[in-house]
């Protein structure tokens, strides 16, 4: 019997306020989380993991991004031990180490939220009340504790070899050359890299971004080359500037969308990502942070002083 399965399908809905209850019986449990993993994993990688495995998948990837889609940084923090013990069932499949590489970049993000926990304290309880979640670290909080986390850490080892054919791609696009540095942050420097949301290759484009920026799905998926996923990403990138003015705004609307971040800075009054950080998606609470320490241990440089593009 499936339990993995049937409490993924479970947690998955536990956070969401449903429009109207709904009635699970164990075969439809079953089933919608069978019919997660076809809907978010490919086929070799489906063939490729046995029953046990898959529920193991399912279960931290279904959570997973359902966490990272919400509200609070400290809700990731209790998925670093699951995570830590799927990846090996990633990594033992050729046909699963795309997700692998995805998840070991996304490791981070569960490490940082616990940090947070261990550094905010919980809010008080009031009797008769039930318990409020942990507030979201503020964003000078995040700055400090990733460049705490990057500051000895070396380059991944692809870095260097794609740096060369990077920089200039982004350069040719009137951007900072520093900006191929996000491809850390999004995949390590692994082209072939690939989350169970869909999105692929070394800057993480989802297709609808790719088909917008001129690279074909099928049938060969032009996301995982290097060089054109590198120009879409650059495109996309100044599409943004251009829009938002700032790079941390930017680089927030690159992972959360531009609807999203356009919302929050109309509804809030402002331009200043600090002041919209905490109502972004928690990936994207500490994606921006995180690249910014990033570019600032690679580089010297922090996005409030990385140049806007030339033109």
């Amino acid at each position: 019997m499936r339990w993995g399965c049937i409490l993924a399908v479970m947690l998955a809905g536990a956070g969401a306020a449903p429009a109207q209850e709904e009635t699970y019986t164990l075969d439809n449990l079953l089933q919608a989380g069978q019919e997660w993993l076809e809907e978010n994993l490919d086929e070799d990688a489906l063939r490729a993991l046995d029953d046990v495995d898959q529920e193991q998948v399912q279960r931290l990837f279904q959570e997973l991004q359902r966490r990272l889609q919400g509200e609070y940084v400290i809700d990731l923090a209790p998925l670093r031990q699951l995570a830590k013990a799927v990846l090996p069932q990633l990594e033992a499949h050729a046909e699963t180490q795309p997700y692998a590489e995805w998840l070991k970049t996304r490791l981070d993000y569960l490490e940082a939220a616990e940090q947070f926990r261990l550094i905010i304290p919980p809010p008080k309880v009031e009797e008769g009340q039930p318990p409020k979640p942990i507030p979201n670290p503020e964003p000078e909080l995040q700055r400090k504790v990733w460049q705490q986390q990057l500051e000895k850490r070396p380059a991944p080892r692809p870095a260097h070899p794609y740096l060369s054919r990077l920089k200039p791609i982004f350069a040719a696009r009137r951007l900072p050359a520093e900006l191929a540095w996000v491809a850390e942050v999004e995949s390590s420097f692994v082209p072939t890299a690939r989350s169970p949301a869909g999105a692929a290759g070394l800057y993480q484009l989802m297709p609808r971004t790719a088909k917008r920026f001129g690279l074909s799905l099928s049938p060969k998926d032009e996301r995982l080359d290097p060089d054109k996923n590198a120009r879409a990403a650059a495109q996309y990138l100044k599409l943004l500037h251009d829009r938002f003015k700032d790079w941390r705004l930017a680089l927030a609307a690159y992972n959360a969308g531009e609807g999203r971040v356009q919302k929050l800075l109309d509804s809030h009054k402002t331009r200043d990502f600090d002041r919209i950080a905490h109502r972004l998606p928690a990936e994207t609470q500490m994606y921006v942070p995180k690249i910014e320490a990033t570019l600032l241990r690679r580089e010297g440089v922090t996005l409030a002083k990385l140049e806007p593009p030339k033109g």
